[in-house]
């Protein structure tokens, strides 16, 4: 049955400054599916649609973790996720400001690490349940937003004394971080304090994360239009094509033109709105 919103459906005002992206994905068609966790200057909420989730991090140590449902803060390496049986489910990513303002707690606090939500998060505990209730997108995309909703009237006063949007446009708009303090007025060292304090990173790994981010975005649009690496690399902030590569390599465990031959955009989401793969 087709959906009866648009496949474009906005989110609730209160919820937009906070929430990147609310979208269905698929992880692949068949009985299991595999997915590249990259860097990310977000926060972010993965639920399965029936099954749980098997996370480790790409090359680095530590046994894979299974987990119903997860929620991961920044981080700078990879991660790979695997689903068995039903590969869709509900993506969710939130910006620093978010995690404080709807979960009720810093990014800071799940920096580098992935957590089941019900642990991290146990006002949300029974979300995957109750999606997993849901027969389609529309009503799953409305449960999710009562659910942020809620979150926001628990702890968005207290969260308003510690909005970053200002920090991050700063550090995001110049690649040199004693700049960023200049803008903001205050030392460098009062930068990196709040800065490690809130996201978990130093100022500068934050920047990197921005534009290895600006990469990926540019790597999609430039494969569709048959843009070359080098020109992406320019675009994108890096010294030439080698730096993009050599980065790529650290944070990814790939590089660009392997990351794009295996998923493309990731996790193969669809707009905010539109009926995930699978949903009536």
């Amino acid at each position: 049955m087709p959906d009866a919103r648009p496949p474009h459906a906005r989110l609730p005002a209160a919820l937009a400054p906070f929430v990147v992206t609310l979208a269905g994905y698929e992880l692949g068609g068949g009985a299991a599916g595999v997915h590249r966790g990259l860097p990310s200057s977000t926060v972010s909420i993965t639920i399965p649609e029936a099954d749980s989730l098997e996370i480790g991090w790409i090359g680095g140590p530590g046994p894979r973790e299974r987990l119903r449902a997860v929620v991961a803060g920044l981080h700078l390496g990879a991660a790979e996720l695997r689903q068995q049986r039903s590969t869709c489910g509900v993506w969710l990513t939130l910006s620093p400001s978010g995690a404080r303002a709807l979960l009720g707690l810093p990014a800071s606090a799940l920096a580098g690490s992935v957590a089941d939500l019900a642990e991290a998060v146990p006002a949300l505990a029974d979300l995957p349940e109750r999606l997993a209730a849901r027969r389609s997108w529309p009503e799953r995309r409305a449960l999710v937003e009562r659910a942020l909703l809620a979150g926001l009237a628990r702890h968005g006063e207290r969260a308003a004394r510690h909005d970053l949007r200002a920090t991050l446009a700063a550090l995001s708009g110049t690649a040199r971080v004693q700049e960023a303090a200049r803008r903001l007025g205050c030392s460098r060292r009062h930068l990196s304090g709040t800065v490690r304090g809130e996201l978990g990173v130093t100022p500068k790994e934050y920047q990197r994360l921005v534009r290895f981010e600006r990469a990926r975005g540019r790597l999609v649009a430039a494969a569709r239009e048959g843009v070359g690496l080098a020109a992406v690399a320019a675009a994108s902030g890096f010294a030439d094509q080698a730096h993009l590569t050599r980065e790529w390599r650290a944070m990814a465990g790939c590089t660009p033109t392997e990351w794009l031959r295996a998923e493309g955009p990731a996790p193969h989401a669809r707009p905010a709105g539109e009926r995930p793969p699978g949903g009536e």
